[in-house]
């Protein structure tokens, strides 16, 4: 329990300073939310600045950062000029919408990782395990933003599958059917684009497992291959799987950005392109913090699988 809350509390202390950081750089970019409204001949520069001083904007650094986290706490996470609301409830609406699509990417992809990255483990040094390694050198070199084009060209061309969208136009209602089938293309370019850095991580785990003399007594002792591999082998090699698990649960929300907007799926990527764009600062700086929260709570998952997986850090 002791590890448990220590872990907590350095996440909570780390995205505390993510998040003063981030609140730094979004108040150093130039230019804010009324600049583009100040470049009208017909608007007056007292507009602007009356503007600029309704929104807060004229206060010292520390005073807003105060009042942004004073309205975190409260959950409306500053308020966006863009739209005139609480940024909070817009990022809730289109992170729901990012999770869906992460999360499923990220169980296509282990589960096509971990026996592709198995089964090249037990065949290497032959024509399989070649093969396996040259597919997924192609795949690391191709760009996510090439893929995700390719597919909606495909989409376009076959109508198999919609261009962009989470649900019909026509659909009365979101069913789990429509949904699935517009989650099917941006799931997978996800899927695809993490799959041959898992699977070569996987590889790697296993052949030092499979090199390790308590693999080679087990094996001499006559024990079934499956039996080695479900009760002796995977909880060993588990352990930089599961480091990796976490890494990946926490970057795969910046990598759906660019698939998001390219493909339309109406998750967070949209709305950070439109707020940069429009200098929107709290939804960038909602976005960015939420992006940190999300990789520290896949480390601290993949940290709390660790110490009960592994007795030596109980230990320790």
């Amino acid at each position: 329990m002791t590890y448990v809350i220590r872990r907590l509390l350095h996440g909570a202390a780390l995205l505390l300073a993510v998040s003063f950081l981030a609140f730094a750089l979004v108040q150093l970019a130039p230019g804010d939310y009324f600049t583009e409204l100040g470049l009208d001949p017909l608007v007056s520069r007292q507009t602007v600045e009356n503007a600029r001083k309704r929104a807060g904007l004229d206060r010292p650094f520390l005073v807003r950062y105060a009042l942004w986290m004073r309205s975190a706490a409260r959950g409306d996470f500053g308020t966006s000029l863009a739209y005139g609301t609480p940024a909070g409830p817009l990022i809730a609406e289109r992170a729901r919408a990012t999770l869906l699509l992460t999360g499923t990417a990220t169980v296509i992809a282990w589960m096509f990782a971990l026996p592709l990255g198995i089964w090249s483990a037990t065949r290497r040094r032959g024509w399989p395990d070649l093969l396996s390694r040259m597919l997924f050198t192609i795949l690391l070199i191709v760009p996510d933003l090439l893929l995700a084009i390719a597919l909606l060209i495909f989409a376009v061309q076959t109508g198999w599958f919609p261009a962009g969208g989470m649900t019909s136009p026509d659909a009365a209602s979101a069913t789990a059917r429509d949904v699935a089938w517009h989650l099917a293309l941006p799931a997978a370019v996800l899927a695809i684009g993490m799959l041959p850095m898992l699977a070569r991580h996987t590889r790697a785990a296993m052949i030092e497992v499979l090199d390790a003399p308590f693999a080679l007594a087990a094996r001499a002792h006559g024990i079934p291959f499956r039996r080695r591999l479900l009760r002796h082998l995977l909880p060993v090699a588990a352990n930089p799987l599961i480091g990796l698990l976490g890494l990946s649960l926490g970057t795969l929300l910046s990598a759906s950005v660019l698939v998001e907007v390219v493909m339309g799926w109406p998750g967070l990527g949209p709305l950070l392109v439109d707020s940069i764009l429009r200098r929107d600062l709290a939804i960038v700086l909602d976005s960015v913090v939420l992006s940190a929260a999300f990789l520290i709570a896949g480390n601290l998952v993949a940290d709390l699988l660790l110490y009960r997986l592994d007795p030596r850090i109980r230990v320790k």
